[in-house]
């Protein structure tokens, strides 16, 4: 059976669906089979990173009127990924039942080699009934103490849950002297540090244009898709030789942003 992964944030706006996206590419371009989930049936984007924000046939379908979770996969811009959106609507949100979550990503599992859950935002029943669709989370945070305290709550209603707590990615980092450092954030959270994300224009650019794609795909030299990679080389055991600009090229980019 394939590894279950919920992706929880506890905080919203911290960049979570921005993490499992990017994750779930560089985790296939090392050879793994990887099913991403939108489990945030309310408030849905993960679609939207791969241009599926108007699929035919999304999670919503399934959990309503009981279509087969493969007539909602569709294939991702990397070999070996999968992507269930959820549906963008309200009404469907409202005829959901998020409890069935469980049993519908437990059924297709043993078919990947990861599955990564995107979680709600919060600690309410939603994101309940979605991690418990895992057997491990990983928690991803802002380094500033309101994104900090609340991935506290989430690590402490995982453990609750019985869902073993994988380790913590600081998104977002753009060094500033008022940040949480990456070992307060450790010694804040008990839990290893998995990854940093600085933050990166790149990845804003995402969801702006034409034909979206990840930024590990779309710009894989870039600061935030390198992290992303040297992360999933961790989790799968492989190698990532991180990709050094030359001297050209760090003139360049220093004549673009001018």
């Amino acid at each position: 059976m394939g590894k279950i992964i919920s992706v929880g944030s506890g905080k919203g706006g911290v960049g979570k669906t921005t993490v499992v996206a990017n994750l779930g590419c560089a985790m296939a371009k090392f050879g793994k089979s990887v099913l991403l989930v939108d489990a945030d049936i309310a408030m849905a984007n993960l679609g939207m990173f791969f241009g599926l924000h108007s699929a035919p046939i999304t999670l919503h379908d399934v959990l309503i009127e009981n279509i087969d979770i493969h007539d909602a996969m569709y294939d991702g811009p990397v070999k070996g990924l999968k992507i269930v959106p959820s549906g963008l609507t309200l009404s469907a949100y409202r005829r959901a039942d998020p409890e069935k979550i469980q049993n519908i990503v437990g059924s297709v599992a043993d078919e990947f080699d990861y599955v990564l859950v995107d979680v709600p935002a919060g600690i309410g029943s939603s994101a309940k009934a979605a991690l418990a669709a895992s057997q491990e989370i990983i928690i991803v945070t802002a380094p500033f103490n309101a994104a900090l305290v609340d991935a506290m709550k989430m690590k402490m209603t995982a453990e609750h849950m019985g869902i073993k707590p994988m380790g913590a990615i600081i998104n977002l980092r753009r060094n500033e002297p008022w940040e949480a450092k990456k070992d307060e954030v450790e010694s804040f959270l008990e839990m290893k540090i998995l990854g940093e994300i600085p933050e990166d224009p790149e990845v804003r650019k995402t969801l702006h244009m034409k034909h979206p794609l990840p930024v590990v795909v779309r710009k894989e030299d870039s600061p935030a898709a390198q992290a992303f990679m040297e992360i999933a080389a961790r989790m799968t055991g492989k190698t990532y030789v991180k990709r050094k600009k030359g001297l050209l090229e760090k003139l360049m980019s220093i004549f673009r942003r001018r």
